[in-house]
């Protein structure tokens, strides 16, 4: 899938560190590799604990997870949105990604400068929302003088785009991002071709102290409290942490690590997760002695969809889909009892496939 995250934040709040122990994520039972697209996109795999089931069962020759694109992007200032610093670069990259990362610092050490001078999540959320808002009220703005003429000549089309463009510039005006601005979805239509920078939708990750990791601090309860409208996931990690593990070279090591300090699992892992999540992205399984694999598709898919994720030809010749329940799967133990007990479904070309589904395709071309 070519849909990917970008992270991003201000100088020293633990970006870069996280984006490397992403690169890193070694995943909790077995290594697989990290591949670099470009020195700052990462394709990370995601950690999911069915496909580890899967291979327990099935005892394939190879393991493939399923992928997520993650993009580190630096270089934000004040004034960005008037090209200050790497400003321009920057706005393209984050609009060339579907969905945000956004990173703030809430821990204190006067080792890490902060490039305000003082710790303060909520200022520096607002420097980065500000300097987009920016950018999108001057798209909105040349939108609404190129449908004015319509307008004055009663077009109703052009009459509905002013009414919905005149709330969104009301909203960015006072300071809000337009993923909060409450709008019916006909409205929503009317911004699609801008592709706001604040209508990506948006995960806050809080860079916290070692003892904050599990619980949050004063910091993230800010944070919480100044996102509360935006309906964003709010995740807290420790990139120290992250970063200590992502050093550790074997399994055994990371899990005693992690044992100690009271955690279940990386915070990497769940970043993951969040921002496969965050995507709109789901997956299936394929399941087979050569290979089991999991596969990234958008919710939503259709089976010949799914099945063109593999190869166009599946999706062009698609006769019909044999699924499998995760749950049925992992109870009866393998492809042949689930059959025999009438687990194994088979679907036509309407079937919306669900996350977890074990799939077998047919097709002809």
């Amino acid at each position: 899938m070519a849909l990917k995250c970008g992270i991003v934040g201000l100088p020293n709040v633990g970006k870069s560190t996280l984006f490397n122990c992403l690169s890193n994520a070694k995943a909790q039972a077995a290594n697989y590799p990290f591949c670099t697209i470009e020195p700052n996109l990462g394709v990370i795999n995601v950690p999911d604990p069915r496909l580890e089931k899967l291979e327990s069962l099935v005892k394939p020759e190879r393991v493939l997870p399923a992928t997520v694109e993650i993009v580190d992007i630096a270089g934000l200032v004040k004034g960005a949105s008037k090209g200050e610093g790497l400003g321009n670069q920057f706005l393209a990259n984050i609009r060339e990604t579907d969905a945000i990362i956004h990173v703030v610092r809430c821990f204190d050490d006067g080792n890490v400068v902060h490039v305000d001078g003082s710790v303060n999540p909520v200022r520096d959320k607002e420097v980065i929302d500000m300097e987009l808002q920016i950018k999108d009220l001057e798209a909105v703005d040349k939108k609404l003088e190129k449908i004015k003429r319509a307008k004055a000549t009663g077009d109703k089309e052009a009459i509905k785009a002013f009414g919905a463009l005149t709330k969104y510039k009301a909203h960015l005006e006072a300071g809000k991002s337009a993923r909060s601005c409450d709008v019916e979805d006909s409205e929503r239509e009317h911004i699609a071709d801008l592709f706001l920078l604040t209508d990506k939708p948006v995960l806050y990750m809080c860079n916290v102290d070692e003892a904050s990791v599990l619980t949050g601090n004063d910091y993230t309860k800010r944070v919480e409290e100044a996102v509360k409208d935006e309906d964003a996931e709010v995740l807290y990690i420790s990139a120290a942490i992250e970063a200590d593990i992502a050093a550790m070279d074997s399994y055994e090591d990371r899990k005693l690590f992690l044992d100690e300090m009271g955690l279940e699992e990386p915070g990497v892992n769940k970043l993951i997760r969040s921002a496969f999540r965050l995507l709109k992205l789901q997956t299936y399984f394929t399941a087979g002695v050569k290979e089991v694999r999991a596969w990234t598709i958008e919710q939503g898919f259709t089976a010949p969809q799914a099945a063109g994720v593999i190869h166009t030809d599946f999706e062009k010749g698609f006769i019909r889909a044999e699924v499998i329940k995760y749950d049925d799967y992992v109870a009866l133990g393998s492809e042949n009892a689930c059959k025999e007990a009438g687990k194994l479904h088979v679907e036509g070309k309407e079937y919306i496939v669900q996350d977890g589904d074990v799939m077998h395709f047919r097709f002809n071309v």
